[in-house]
C-alpha cells in the first residue's frame, strides 16, 4: 500500500513553489532538442548512465500538465542542482511501500509529490562551486524549504531526514549551471510529512481560494481589490466563493468593455469588484448544517443575502433576479469555512453599475427621440465640443427642447433664419453655443423630485434658470415666457434629460432677437416718411453709404428732415431743383461729403450723452458742436445752427436724431462759393 496522506496539501505547496520555476513554458513538458541546447544540465545528465534515474524522475513529474522541469532545467539561467545517482533513487524506492519502480508515481498527486522532490534538489540563480559552500551554510531551494551544507570529512547536503547526502562528483559544470551528484534522494518536510501520513495545519481561507482550481478568478478578484490580508485575519467568516464559470458569466453580462478582471482599471471599478467580494463574507462561521431560511447581513455594510430553502438543500439570494446554487459545502479553514456556488452575487450597487452599462448616455437619447433630432443638429453645428461634453461621465441635467420648440425659434427670428444652417456667422455660433449652454446643468442630475418652487438653476452658461412648480414644471429663462416641462426624468447613463416645450433664451439671445426686430438707420430712413429726400440723397451720392448705414455700425446719425433738404436746394438756386440734379460725379461727391458729414462712426451717442460745447468728429472728417443753451442744437460752418427736432431714435446698428436743417462742412461752403 502507497503511503501518500494529505496529498492536496502537498500539491498546494508544489504550485506555491513555482514561482522560481515556471511550469508554463510552451513546450508542455517535452524534452528540449539536445543539438540546440548543447551541454545544458539536462543534457549532461541524460548523458551520464549513473543519473538516467533522475532524467526519468524528471520526465514522469513532467507528465502533469502544469509541469515543466526539463524545459525549465534546459532553458538559459544559473542553477546549482543536487543530482542524486541511480543507487540513491534505488534505496528512496526500497524505503517506500508499493513502490518498486518511477512508474509507480502514476497519480496527478503522486507526479507532483515527486515533482517536489526534485525541486528540492534545485538552487535558482546561482551556480555554486563546491569552494563556494561553507560549513553551516542553509541554502534555499526552488521547492521552498532549505537544506543545510556540511563539510565535515566531506561535502555533505542536509535535508530534513537524520541522514545527509555526501557529494561523490563535485563542480560538473554546464552552459546554465553546476551539477553535484550526490549518494542520497533529499527529502523536504513537507514530502517527509506525506510519506508519514501526518497531517499539515490547515489553511486559511485565502490559502484555499489558492489551492482550489476552479476558483482562479476569485483569487485574482482577492488580489485585484486589496482583500488578501481582509481574509487571512483570525475571523471566523463564511465565504460563498463563485466558481470561474460564475466569473465569466458575470463578464459576459457585463458587455464587450468587460473581458477579463483586468478590465476593473479605474478607481470606481476597482472600489465595486471590492463591494462585490465583501457581499460573499459572512463575518460568522456557518456550516451547511448551520443554514437556515433567512436574511443574513454580509461584510458589506447595510448590505445582505438571503438564505433560500430549495427542496432539501438552500439556494443564496442576492439584489438581482437570479439565485446562486450551492455546489460545495464545508470547506474547512483555520480561520472560517467556505462554500462555492455558481453565481457571483451582486449587491444593489452592482445591480446599478450593470444597469448603467446598458443605459444610453444623454446625446444616444437625443439621436435617438424623434421629437429632440433638431437639439442633435444644433449640438453638431455649435461644434463647440458639446456632443462629446454631453457623451461623457457627466452628471448632467439637460431641459431638451423639441423640434417645434426650434421651429418656433426660428420662425420669431425671422426669414433670415429658415434653419438651423443659417447660422453661419462666428457670432452667429456664439450665441448657438451659448443658447445650448444654458439648456444644461453640470454636476448634478437633478430629478423632477430634486427641483423646488423658486429654485435657481446655475447652468453651464453661467446665467441662471428657475424653477416655477405652479402648476407644473417650468423654467423659466430671460423672457417672459417659461418653458413648460413635457416629458421629465429620462434616465441617462450619464444624468437626467427633462423635454420641454420651448428653446430657453439668455439675456444675449433676447437682445439678439430684439435687435433683428429693430430696423438698421437706413430701414428707419425709409419707414418715416419725413426723411425720404435723405434716403434719395443716400441714393443718389453713389458713394455706398446705403450699404455702409445698413452695416453693423454702430453709427450716430443726425438726419435731415425733407424741409431741411428743400431749404438747401432752395439756397442752391435754380440749378439744383431737385436732388437729381446732383448728376456729376462733382455733384456726386460733393452730395457724398455732405451725408458723411451727418454721419458719427463707431458710437451710438444718445441726446443725454452729449455735453455743452462738444465737438463731435464726423465720418466727412470735419467737426460739428453741440450747443445745449436753448435745446439740442448743432453747429456747423454755417451761421445757422441745426435744432434736433427728434432725439434718440434707436436702431439696430445705432441712434438716428431727426434735424431741421442740412449740416455743411467747410468743404461744401468752399466748393459751392467757387
Amino acid at each position: 500500500m502507497k503511503h501518500l496522506l494529505r496529498l492536496s496539501n502537498v500539491l498546494l505547496l508544489a504550485c506555491m513553489s513555482l514561482f522560481v520555476l515556471s511550469c508554463d513554458d510552451d513546450d508542455e513538458g517535452n524534452p528540449p532538442d539536445m543539438e540546440e541546447m548543447g551541454t545544458n544540465i539536462v543534457v549532461t545528465a541524460q548523458n551520464t548512465e549513473a543519473l538516467s534515474s533522475l532524467v526519468a524522475a524528471l520526465s514522469k513529474a513532467d507528465e502533469n500538465a502544469d509541469s515543466d522541469l526539463i524545459g525549465t532545467l534546459s532553458a538559459d539561467g544559473s542553477f546549482t542542482v543536487f543530482a542524486p545517482t541511480n543507487d540513491a533513487f534505488t534505496a528512496l524506492l526500497n524505503s517506500l511501500d508499493g513502490y518498486d519502480s518511477l512508474d509507480d508515481f502514476d497519480t496527478e498527486e503522486e507526479k507532483a509529490l515527486l515533482g517536489m522532490i526534485l525541486k528540492y534538489h534545485v538552487v535558482a540563480g546561482t551556480a555554486a562551486a563546491s569552494t563556494d559552500l561553507s560549513e553551516g551554510q542553509e541554502i534555499t531551494t526552488v521547492q521552498g524549504e532549505t537544506v543545510t551544507v556540511s563539510l565535515s570529512g566531506g561535502v555533505f547536503i542536509s535535508d530534513a531526514t537524520d541522514t545527509d547526502a555526501e557529494v561523490v562528483m563535485a563542480d560538473v559544470e554546464n552552459t546554465n549551471g553546476i551539477v553535484h551528484v550526490i549518494d542520497k534522494v533529499l527529502l523536504p518536510q513537507a514530502v517527509i510529512d506525506a510519506l508519514n501520513g501526518e497531517e499539515e495545519a490547515m489553511d486559511d481561507l485565502v490559502e484555499i481560494v489558492v489551492a482550489t482550481e476552479n476558483l482562479s478568478s476569485l483569487e485574482a478578484a482577492v488580489l485585484k481589490a486589496n482583500l488578501a490580508t481582509t481574509l487571512q485575519a483570525d475571523g471566523p467568516f463564511t465565504v460563498f466563493a463563485p466558481t470561474d464559470d460564475a466569473f465569466v458569466a458575470l463578464l459576459d453580462a457585463l458587455g464587450d468593455d468587460y473581458n477579463s478582471l483586468d478590465d476593473f482599471d479605474t478607481e470606481a471599478e476597482i472600489a465595486l469588484l471590492r463591494d462585490i467580494l465583501l457581499y460573499h463574507v459572512v463575518p460568522a462561521e456557518v456550516l451547511a448544517a448551520d443554514l437556515a431560511a433567512g436574511t443574513v447581513a454580509t461584510a458589506l455594510m447595510d448590505n445582505s443575502i438571503e438564505v433560500i430553502a430549495s427542496g432539501e438543500t438552500f439556494v443564496i439570494g442576492d439584489a438581482s433576479e437570479t439565485n446562486a446554487n450551492i455546489t460545495a459545502t464545508d470547506i474547512m479553514a483555520t480561520n472560517g469555512v467556505a462554500h462555492t456556488i455558481d453565481k457571483v452575487l451582486l449587491p444593489q450597487s452592482a445591480i446599478d453599475f450593470v444597469a448603467s452599462l446598458n443605459m444610453k448616455n444623454i446625446v444616444e437619447i437625443a439621436q435617438e427621440t424623434d421629437d429632440l433630432s433638431l437639439l442633435v443638429d444644433a449640438l453638431v453645428k455649435a461644434n463647440a465640443g458639446l456632443v462629446d461634453t454631453l457623451s461623457g461621465d457627466g452628471p448632467f441635467t439637460v431641459f431638451a427642447p423639441t423640434n417645434a420648440a426650434f421651429a418656433a425659434l426660428l420662425e420669431t427670428l425671422g426669414d433670415d433664419y429658415n434653419s438651423l444652417e443659417d447660422f453661419d456667422t462666428e457670432a452667429e455660433i456664439d450665441l448657438l453655443v451659448d443658447i445650448l449652454t444654458y439648456h444644461v446643468v453640470s454636476g448634478a442630475a437633478a430629478f423632477s423630485t430634486d427641483l423646488t418652487d423658486g429654485q435657481m438653476l446655475n447652468t453651464v452658461s453661467e446665467d441662471m434658470l428657475t424653477v416655477d412648480l405652479t402648476g407644473g414644471v417650468f423654467i423659466a429663462d430671460a423672457t417672459d415666457t417659461p418653458a413648460a416641462v413635457t416629458t421629465a426624468d429620462v434616465e441617462a447613463s450619464n444624468g437626467v434629460v427633462h423635454i420641454i416645450d420651448k428653446v430657453l433664451l439668455p439675456q444675449a439671445a433676447v437682445d439678439f432677437v430684439a435687435s433683428l426686430q429693430t430696423p438698421n438707420i437706413v430701414e428707419l430712413a425709409q419707414s418715416v416718411d419725413d426723411l425720404s429726400l435723405l434716403v434719395d440723397a443716400l441714393i443718389q451720392a453713389d458713394a455706398g453709404l446705403v450699404d455702409a448705414l445698413s452695416g453693423e455700425g454702430p453709427f450716430t446719425v443726425f438726419a435731415p428732415t425733407n424741409a431741411a433738404f428743400t431749404a438747401l436746394l432752395d439756397s442752391l438756386g435754380d440749378a439744383y431743383n431737385s436732388l437729381a440734379d446732383f448728376d456729376t460725379p462733382e455733384e456726386k461727391e460733393l452730395l457724398a461729403g455732405i451725408l458723411t458729414y451727418h454721419v458719427v462712426s463707431g458710437a451710438a451717442v444718445a441726446s443725454t450723452d452729449l455735453t455743452n460745447g462738444q465737438v463731435i468728429t464726423t465720418l466727412q472728417t470735419e467737426t460739428i458742436t453741440v450747443d445745449l443753451s436753448s435745446g439740442v442744437q448743432l453747429d456747423d460752418k454755417t451761421d445757422t445752427n441745426a435744432n434736433v427736432t427728434g432725439a434718440d431714435n434707436e436702431a439696430s446698428n445705432g441712434i438716428v436724431h431727426i434735424v431741421d436743417k442740412v449740416l455743411l462742412p467747410q468743404a461744401t461752403l468752399d466748393a459751392l462759393h467757387n
